[in-house]
């Protein structure tokens, strides 16, 4: 079967937007590059920063809402739709739920070629990348690193501690069928 969906999990700074980009360059014909920050770009901003949508503590933990749960059931649907339309895509996304969050994936991708990808990295490292690109709460990186992992299953991990983001990509895009 021929994969149509990428689905890279892993916590905040671990990279996955980075492989995303560099598998759009080298995957052959056309993929589409959605993850949850799309969809919390795509909300009302009366929703961001808010207890029924999706709120960041100063401490770096997320919290969302009845309102953000259900667009993001929505969003789960609309992807899912737009792979057995046709359309490869490559999702970016944040287990906050681990497994639980995956199953939420693996219902609404139902009879698709799925590529699960685990991105890991050092909290350390990711710490440094968030802290450098200045635009997330400091501490979210840490507290993601691990719980976003935890009961997920994989086909393939990747780690970008000490792997550039291409060399992720050509790993990944190996497994691409």
């Amino acid at each position: 079967m021929t994969t149509q969906v990428i689905l890279l999990n892993g916590g905040s700074s671990s990279g996955k937007s980075g492989i995303v980009r560099c598998l759009q360059a080298i995957l052959p014909g056309p993929w589409l590059a959605l993850g949850v920050d799309t969809m919390v770009d795509a909300m009302p901003a009366s929703l961001r920063a808010s207890e029924s949508g999706i709120a960041f503590a100063p401490d770096g933990a997320v919290n969302v809402g009845p309102d953000f749960m259900a667009l993001d059931a929505a969003w789960t649907e609309g992807v899912a739709a737009m792979a057995r339309a046709g359309a490869r895509i490559v999702i970016d996304d944040v287990f906050l739920g681990g497994a639980a969050s995956q199953e939420r994936w693996r219902k609404a991708l139902a009879g698709l070629d799925v590529l699960w990808v685990g991105v890991r990295c050092e909290s350390a490292v990711a710490v440094g990348r968030e802290i450098a690109r200045g635009d997330r709460p400091q501490g979210m990186a840490a507290l993601q690193a691990e719980v976003v992992h935890q009961g997920v299953t994989y086909d393939l991990e990747v780690d970008t501690t000490r792997t550039e983001s291409l060399d992720c990509a050509r790993i990944i895009a190996a497994r691409v069928g």
